[in-house]
């Protein structure tokens, strides 16, 4: 008897699994119509643990046990009254060596973020495709601007000349909406790089590149929404797959209603269930097929493609339980992967609330297992902090101050991603118009203080953008990116004098913080802050940071007296940012809106 093969499936996903992995089950979800008319079999004495049908008869859920299985081809028999009626062959590939064991991103890093189709266009014969809707429109703020994953392997130098050692993309998935589709958030594909950036070898190419150079790929991945035109939206495999309600419910943000113990039921469900924009449905994380499809297609891309690290997207928008066990189930599989998450709030409690093994969280018996969080207070007191030329109570160097003296509320503070500016937030170069001083105050500020980095791509060149003109104002093009730029800011020759400055004070601040393990995972005492002046020390047994910033108009004398308990038997101290040596027996003055930065002898 002849055999149609892959007669009537449509979508396998995942299209592959690997052997050895610590979770043995896979959940393979099959596609098709009327597919689930068929019963399962499959070749190897694989074991078929589960076959899960659904209220739509075209989508099929097979789990497979693969404990002790060495890599293979397995060949599923989908039968209809004892007969085969097809065959789909299913690869089960090995992993990489000591995959389980991959290191992820630390405070030793700095994160450099990208928006890919603004970065650079290193391909343009893709920067329009017959599959996708939106085509290439340089000339719309807010269309596509062709921007690729070649353009960013392309300039892996220019960002490892900044001290970067990580990369932060935001999504490459592909995300077919017929508008603003840039920001990729809208996914229509998890499993397909979208092809106005490249293919998916593409992408396993950019972290193969990355890693020749000690580099490290960090996915940005959405667990809390899709696009409206994700291909499943159209015949949804269950009808709770997404929140759906009798009229469109919006989401109210208001995201401390999870923890708030005086919160009613309806805010909590309307901030959890409610869909961030009407492109955007909102993922059922408590359907436990939803669950298990993101785990593992989050798990899927880390062996796949070789990945370091994820940053997720609105992490506490989605269903706490859900998102809890999402997370473990990828520390699981691998010990030692970072992820941080977007938890985009004004109150450390609240955030730290957030990070693993929380003691705040464990009041409400609640563990969210996230390594990382993103200090959003920290970026709230720098997006003010060097405009308020007056310390007074509440204002100047007091805010980073009094951000700081909430540390304890956090379990593990070295891993705290510390920023000024990202994507969706003003450019910190328009927030101080350019002030180059306040620029190096801001740097020097992120690159000290305890924490990862992260850097938003241009802001070494000086790019500026202003959120009230919309998005793409502060999404530009980085100069050079396309054939025909006038200015091509990624080379030293094509650099203005101003981008010059902001790049060559960028470079220097961050090689060298590469090198200064004080930095990375040293303790940190600071000084309540005197005339708008903030002094603080970062140290190990054997090295000593110290970190003076005077954040007022006028010059500061400051008596290193008050810090001899850091200071300690040191004599000197070297300004890696001036390469000047300072005697810190006596008295330092400090210029208007200065940084020094000593490495202490």
């Amino acid at each position: 008897m002849s055999l149609t093969i892959n007669a009537q499936i449509d979508r396998v996903e995942p299209p592959f699994w690997y052997a050895g992995m610590y979770n043995p089950e896979v959940q393979i979800m099959f596609y098709g119509k009327n597919i689930a008319q068929y019963e399962v079999t499959a070749s190897n004495s694989i074991a078929i643990t589960e076959l899960k049908k659904t209220e739509n008869p075209n989508y099929l859920f097979v789990t497979i046990n693969t404990k002790n299985v060495a890599a293979t081809e397995i060949i599923f028999s989908f039968r209809n009254k004892n007969q085969i009626a097809f065959t789909h062959k299913y690869s089960l590939k090995k992993r990489r060596e000591k995959s389980a064991e991959r290191k992820s991103f630390d405070a030793s890093d700095m994160m450099y973020l990208i928006m890919p189709d603004r970065f650079a266009n290193g391909n343009p014969k893709n920067d329009s495709n017959s599959k996708t809707v939106e085509k290439y429109n340089r000339d719309l703020p807010g269309g596509r601007h062709g921007g690729d994953i070649q353009g960013i392997i392309k300039n892996l130098d220019y960002i490892s000349s900044l001290g970067a050692t990580a990369i932060w993309s935001t999504p490459l998935c592909e995300d077919n909406d017929k508008a603003f589709s840039y920001h990729t958030y809208a996914q229509s594909d998890v499993y397909k790089i979208d092809p106005r950036y490249g293919t998916n070898e593409d992408y396993v190419r950019l972290a193969s590149e990355m890693h020749k150079k000690d580099m490290k790929l960090v996915m940005d991945y959405v667990t809390n929404h899709w696009g409206i035109e994700h291909w499943m939206m159209k015949d949804l495999p269950t009808h709770d797959w997404i929140h759906q309600f009798e009229n469109y419910t919006q989401t109210n943000h208001k995201r401390s209603t999870i923890s708030d113990i005086n919160a009613s039921k309806t805010d909590t469900e309307i901030c959890l269930d409610g869909w961030f924009v009407t492109t955007m449905p909102d993922l059922n994380q408590s359907n436990p097929l939803v669950l298990n499809y993101l785990k593992q297609n989050a798990i899927w891309w880390i062996e796949y493609a070789d990945l370091d690290g994820f940053r997720v997207d609105t992490y506490n928008y989605s269903d706490p339980a859900g998102i809890a066990s999402w997370t473990k189930a990828i520390t699981d599989e691998y010990p030692n992967f970072n992820i941080v998450g977007e938890i985009w709030m004004h109150n450390q409690a609240q955030m730290a609330y957030w990070q693993k093994d929380s003691k705040i969280g464990a009041i409400q018996n609640y563990n969210s297992n996230l390594p990382s969080v993103m200090d959003f207070t920290l970026h709230d007191a720098i997006s003010t902090v060097f405009n308020e030329d007056d310390g007074t109570w509440d204002k100047g160097m007091v805010k980073v101050y009094d951000n700081f003296a909430n540390d304890f509320l956090y379990p593990n503070i070295n891993s705290i991603m510390v920023f000024a500016e990202n994507h969706d937030t003003n450019r910190i170069n328009h927030v101080y118009q350019n002030d180059f001083r306040k620029y190096q105050m801001t740097m020097a500020l992120i690159a000290t203080v305890r924490g990862i980095p992260q850097l938003y791509y241009g802001s070494e060149i000086g790019m500026s953008g202003n959120k009230d003109n919309g998005d793409a104002d502060i999404r530009q093009d980085f100069p050079g990116g396309w054939l025909g730029d006038e200015n091509n800011a990624f080379t030293k020759e094509g650099r203005t004098f101003g981008q010059s400055q902001y790049f060559d004070f960028t470079s220097k601040l961050f090689q060298w913080r590469k090198t200064n393990e004080a930095l990375h995972f040293g303790k940190m005492t600071h000084y309540i802050p005197e005339n708008n002046v903030y002094v603080y020390f970062r140290y190990t047994d054997n090295k000593t940071v110290m970190v003076m910033m005077n954040n007022s108009n006028d010059n500061q004398t400051i008596n290193t007296a008050r810090f001899k308990e850091n200071i300690k038997e040191y004599t000197t101290g070297k300004d890696i940012l001036s390469d000047l040596t300072f005697n810190i027996s006596k008295e330092i003055i400090l210029e208007p809106k200065s940084v020094v930065i000593l490495e202490l002898k």
